[in-house]
């Protein structure tokens, strides 16, 4: 008889889906527990680990300066011509009204000789005028003295013939030529008078003319000497020659630079500052430096607003003086003051802004065994510090070294 197999429940195939539903239950829930941060793993040892503080803020920056004399003082050719003699060479210290180069230009003498001549002529003119003044106002008196005889004369046979004619001994005829010649004489001296005023006033004006011609031409030679006399290239000031680039012989032309002379008497300091800051940096901002350990304070005096290489420079001078010792072209190092010193949450300077940019950081959790990534905020900026905006507290410790080998992780392990 034939007997009933019963079916197993348990067979290969729903072992097998039984494993593999089993698995995937676990792997599912195992997703669900797992942290998604991505980790990288990093030896402690070999990072810089700072913790963040309260403190004060002190806002500087560091710039690089170099020292130059306070004053620098162009030489520039008034006149051109060719150099005859060179009298100094540079690198020496020189004094005020020295001689330095001495020129040559025929030109400009011929010019003076000219101008010479010309103020000679006028002041002959002149002295002649003033003679022939002297001439015409005798004439006039020497004519007005014979015409007053003439008149005088005249007048008695006017009057005689007049006195005459009434009483009938002397014929009308005679005694109207005696009126005639009287009237004549009269109306002679009134003309004569005239002319010899205007030529008095014609002369007056000729001399004016000529004086103020004169005092022209008087004041052209005085320039004109002058500009001979800048044929002789001089120290306009006491200093140090640090260049003179023409040689004996050489041409120089009206304006050409031919050197420069520092004024040693006392000593400024330029520096580069990143364009970053040129809204920031303004005349009278107070600056530091040590100089064989002294402290010495500046100040900035100018300012040069043209960028070039993305900085700005300024000038700085020494409130106190200039330290003893310090030479021209010497580089320091200035820690320049952008605002007052403020209460604020401090993070150490580090390697980690290149890369972060300030916009997070690597926090250390307790126990130290692992740094999680943490977006924060960064405000003003020292040499030492951040100014801490948001995102730490006092107390925690973050790496503030390089993150370059760190990529994209979220978290480190130690």
């Amino acid at each position: 008889m034939d007997r009933k197999i019963e079916k197993k429940f348990w067979t290969t195939q729903r072992i097998v889906l039984f494993v593999l539903g089993a698995a995937f239950v676990g792997f599912f829930g195992w997703q669900l527990l797992k942290d998604h941060k991505t980790t990288l793993n990093v030896e402690q040892d070999k990072l810089t680990i700072s913790e963040v503080t309260n403190g004060t803020f002190d806002e500087t920056i560091p710039i690089t300066g170099n020292v130059q004399p306070l004053k620098t003082i162009r030489l520039d050719a008034v006149v051109g011509g060719y150099v005859t003699q060179k009298l100094v060479e540079g690198g020496n210290e020189v004094t005020k009204g020295q001689t330095l180069l001495k020129l040559e230009n025929q030109q400009l003498k011929l010019n003076f000789l000219q101008s010479e001549t010309e103020a000679s002529r006028l002041v002959n003119d002149l002295q002649n005028t003033r003679q022939r003044l002297k001439v015409e106002r005798f004439a006039l008196r020497r004519s007005l003295n014979e015409l007053d005889f003439n008149i005088e004369q005249a007048k008695d046979l006017y009057d005689r013939n007049k006195q005459l004619f009434a009483d009938k001994v002397v014929s009308e005829q005679e005694y109207l030529r005696a009126k005639r010649d009287y009237e004549r004489l009269t109306k002679q001296r009134e003309i004569e008078i005239e002319s010899q005023k205007y030529q008095e006033e014609n002369a007056v004006i000729q001399i004016k003319q000529l004086e103020g011609t004169l005092e022209r031409t008087q004041r052209n030679v005085q320039l004109w000497r002058q500009t001979l006399e800048n044929l002789e290239v001089k120290a306009p000031v006491p200093g140090l020659l640090s260049s003179m680039d023409v040689e004996v012989g050489s041409n120089i032309s009206q304006g050409q630079n031919i050197g420069q002379i520092d004024d040693l008497r006392g000593f400024k300091i330029r520096a580069a500052i990143d364009e970053y800051y040129i809204n920031r940096v303004f005349s009278g901002l107070p600056g530091s430096f040590e100089f064989n350990g002294k402290n010495y304070v500046l100040e900035i005096i100018k300012i040069y607003p043209e960028v070039r290489s993305s900085r700005f420079e300024v000038d700085m001078k020494f409130l106190l003086g200039a330290p003893e010792g310090i030479k021209r072209g010497q580089s320091v190092t200035v820690r320049l003051q952008l605002g007052q010193p403020t209460k604020a949450v401090l993070l150490p300077t580090g390697g980690f802004f290149s890369t972060t940019g300030g916009n997070w950081v690597y926090v250390l959790e307790k126990g130290d065994k692992r740094a999680v990534r943490r977006r924060i905020s960064l405000g003003r900026k020292n040499p030492e510090f951040f100014e801490v905006l948001e995102g730490l507290k006092p107390g925690e410790r973050v790496i503030t070294s390089s993150y370059d080998t760190f990529g994209e992780n979220e978290v480190l392990e130690f």
